[in-house]
Formats: structure tokens, sequence, C-alpha cells
């Protein structure tokens, strides 16, 4: 009998955590296909005082200087490259048309003809918000996720 029982509920254990991990990561593969979100990542603050790992993020970001703009797809290892340098970079969900005026004004062509994944800003026309730029955007300050607003900024900084 207790041989019945061991067989009975292994299958079991093993059937529903795989079910359920295959029904939770099939829809959210199939949002993100279907959103195809592009984020818009700024570079705000400068290099001094920087820890190293953070400096190679921002690297690896392609942020190497101060008022840079890159745009990414959303996918689980640039959320968490973000999370890493959220002190140093603004962020948001770049819309269409300021897509398309970044890459028209201020989008630069490499000797082959390629257009480089990074765009140097100036800096914003009116400055920063009002408590600068070492706060975060929920209390008033420039770093952090910024959401639909990060078009603003990039149009002020064009």
């Amino acid at each position: 009998m207790s041989d019945a029982k061991t067989k009975e509920a292994k299958p079991v254990k093993e059937t529903k955590p795989e079910s359920k991990e295959e029904s939770k990561s099939e829809p959210k593969k199939a949002e993100t296909k279907t959103k195809a979100k592009k984020l818009a990542i700024v570079r705000i603050r400068g290099e001094t005082g920087i820890r190293k790992e953070i400096k190679d993020t921002l690297a690896m970001l392609r942020l190497y200087k101060k008022h840079t703009c890159v745009v990414y797809d959303v996918t689980p290892s640039i959320v968490g490259m973000i999370q890493k340098a959220k002190d140093f970079i603004t962020w948001g969900e770049i819309d269409d048309k300021t897509l398309k005026e970044l890459t028209s004004k201020r989008g630069v062509k490499d000797s082959k003809g390629d257009l480089k994944p990074f765009f140097r800003l100036a800096p914003p026309v009116g400055g920063f918000e009002r408590k600068g730029i070492k706060k975060p955007f929920a209390s008033g300050g420039v770093l952090g996720n910024r959401k639909e607003k990060i078009n603003d900024l990039i149009a002020k900084m064009m």
C-alpha cells in the first residue's frame, strides 16, 4: 500500500508545478511580444563617485556620458540593469512620435551607414525638475521611472 501511495503522489506533485509554471510563463511571453514596448533610458548624473559595478552596468547599457539616451525593448536583463543603475538614470516608455523625432534630429550614422545605438542630447531647456538630479522623480526630482513623461524630457533635451 505504501508503494502505491508514493507512486501516485510523485506524479501529482511533479505535474502541478510544471503546469503552473508553463501556464504562468506562456501568457507573459505572449504579452511582451504583442506589446513590444520600447524604453528610453537617459543618463542624468556623471562619473564622479560611481562604484565600479554600476559604472560597468552603465557601459553595458551604452550610457558612457551625461545626457546620453538609448532605446531598448523591454527584457528582463534590461530591467535588471536599469534597477541596478537607477540612481544615475531616468527611464520611461517612449512613444513612436518621439522615437521618430529622436532618430531624425539626433541619430548619427557610422561609417557603414548604420544608425548608432545611442543619442547624444543637450541639457534640457529650462533645466531639470525643481528638486534636482539627486532625488527620485516621484518626489520631485529627476531620477527613476517617468513612464510616459520621458517623452517630455527628451523633447526638452533635443
